[in-house]
């Protein structure tokens, strides 16, 4: 949906979007300052999660990662460098392609991992009724902007 160049949001969709991202950015905070917490980067604890919950059949490699986390590909090196040194992940070559490594979350990884999701879980808990709600009124503003073009 695009709103015409001549016609401004409602201020309630303005209010509603606003309200959206600031539970999303409450959201993001909470998890940002729980991974630092946990003894994790930020990015790092987005990165095991990226790996310990790809779809079972996915190899899952550094581009992969990437793509996942929306980094360039060098990026994405030096985070895996620096989990692996940590002792979160393990890399290991692909054995039908030795250019391409493998990234698997070491036990240590799952046990952070673990206590991270269950943390998370709990707060967008919290948070669920909250994103919801304004949800439901970005879609009812959505309905009536279709109306209002329709004509």
């Amino acid at each position: 949906m695009r709103y015409r160049d001549s016609v401004a949001p409602p201020d309630s969709l303005l209010q509603t979007l606003a309200e959206f991202r600031f539970e999303m950015r409450r959201f993001l905070h909470f998890s940002e300052s729980a991974a630092l917490q946990a003894g994790l980067q930020p990015q790092q604890h987005q990165l095991l999660l990226q790996v310990a919950g790809a779809p079972e059949a996915t190899t899952v490699t550094i581009a992969y990662a990437a793509e996942r986390l929306g980094l360039k590909h060098n990026s994405t090196v030096e985070l895996v460098d620096r989990s692996e040194r940590e002792g979160f992940l393990t890399r290991t070559p692909d054995p039908g392609d030795r250019r391409r490594a493998i990234l698997k979350v070491t036990r240590k990884g799952n046990r952070i991992l673990g206590q991270l999701s269950g943390d998370h879980a709990r707060e967008l808990n919290v948070l669920a009724h909250r994103l919801i709600q304004a949800l439901k009124s970005i879609r009812i503003h959505q309905g009536i902007a279709a109306v209002v073009e329709s004509r």
